[in-house]
């Protein structure tokens, strides 16, 4: 029997066959929808606005001198922080509630043991960032192994971190302000990355150069950048490149997208959403750690509703509440965006009682213009 064989080779010098007009892989796509399929865009154009109105509105007000952004800035990190850890959660598709109770129980693992323990200070930070990731994996672990809505569990570890804090402050302390930590931590090696400023030799040439203010002995109003805005830029551009540029990253868009799709090819979703669980803590240690080395105590209250404004920070960053999208770069726009504004208020002598209201409105406007970009990238799916 004789095999016939066909060349199916496309003879030499012959083009392929064009495409069809309406080919809808060769579908050009327009500069609007490539802007919009941005998650910072409402974010920065939120910053503009904002720095535009206050700066009619407060701009011989100090606002906008170096002590001025000193304030807003610190108050954007503080923020900031928080706001890393619960992008990258909430892109997962996960919320973590617990944030603000971590914050007052990290600060009182850092302080009880070096006030009333004589604990040094680097061995009570390193216990304090050690219990707090550990709490953070069981939180995680927890969501996945139960498979209940992260919002309750991490719902009920708001309650009983809060509860922890206050009981077994007072049954060490007998108060829920614990003090003297500043002493200690003065002369340690490891209090210092969470302390004090960076960048002094620049603020001192630039309040030289007559760029800012000076005291009368020349020595400048703002001795340098706060540690805690280092570590907010370090930790969101830390968090960028985790979820644009690695794998680990990819996992995230993919767990937040479809879980049991994610499941199927191969991403370990248990795993991710732990660690993500355990970022969120340790972002919270952080904040607690610059917190207690900057007033020089713990409170049990500190951290009060800090949750709340970290998710408004997010949504307000362009991310989904559904998951599958979001940028640690619009979080951290949206956190600049409240700083701006809570110190913009009071320096333009607005009530500042119109704060939350205007937390209220921004949280609403987000989730629809949010809701809005979802149908477009979604192709206007529900």
């Amino acid at each position: 029997m004789t095999t016939i064989q066909t060349d199916t080779r496309m003879p030499q010098g012959r083009a392929p066959a064009p495409r069809p007009a309406g080919d809808e892989r060769m579908r050009s796509v327009s500069l609007a929808s490539r802007l919009l399929s941005r998650p910072e865009l409402g974010a920065m154009a939120g910053t503009v606005l904002v720095f535009v109105f206050f700066g009619i509105t407060a701009g011989g007000s100090g606002m906008f001198s170096a002590d001025g952004i000193s304030n807003w800035l610190v108050v954007s990190a503080q923020l900031g922080i928080l706001a890393v850890g619960a992008s990258l959660l909430m892109v997962a598709g996960e919320f973590d509630l617990s944030i603000g109770s971590m914050i007052g129980f990290a600060g009182m693992m850092i302080a009880i043991p070096t006030v009333f323990f004589g604990w040094p200070v680097w061995l009570s930070l390193v216990f304090a960032f050690a219990g707090a990731l550990a709490i953070g994996a069981l939180n995680g672990w927890l969501v996945v192994r139960t498979g209940l809505p992260s919002f309750i569990v991490s719902l009920a570890f708001l309650f009983i971190l809060r509860g922890m804090t206050i009981a077994l402050s007072i049954l060490f302390t007998n108060r829920t302000i614990v003090g003297g930590v500043k002493d200690p931590a003065a002369a340690d090696w490891l209090a210092t990355l969470f302390s004090g400023t960076v960048l002094g030799g620049l603020y001192r040439w630039a309040g030289g150069v007559g760029l800012i203010d000076t005291f009368p002995d020349g020595s400048p109003i703002v001795p340098g950048l706060p540690v805690l805005v280092l570590w907010w830029l370090v930790l969101t551009a830390v968090g960028a490149w985790i979820l644009l540029r690695t794998r680990f990253g990819n996992w995230i868009f993919a767990v937040g997208g479809d879980n049991t799709a994610a499941r199927n090819m191969g991403v370990p979703v248990g795993r991710v959403k732990v660690v993500l669980f355990m970022g969120t803590a340790f972002c919270a240690t952080v904040f607690a750690a610059c917190q207690v080395m900057e007033f020089g105590s713990a409170a049990a209250d500190r951290g009060l509703l800090k949750e709340f404004e970290a998710i408004i920070a997010v949504v307000i960053g362009g991310t989904l509440l559904t998951g599958g999208y979001g940028s640690v770069i619009g979080a951290a726009f949206g956190a600049l965006i409240f700083g701006v504004v809570q110190m913009g208020i009071f320096y333009s002598g607005v009530n500042t009682d119109w704060f939350k209201v205007f937390l209220g409105v921004m949280l609403l406007l987000a989730v629809i213009v949010n809701n809005y970009i979802r149908r477009k990238v979604t192709g206007g799916r529900s």
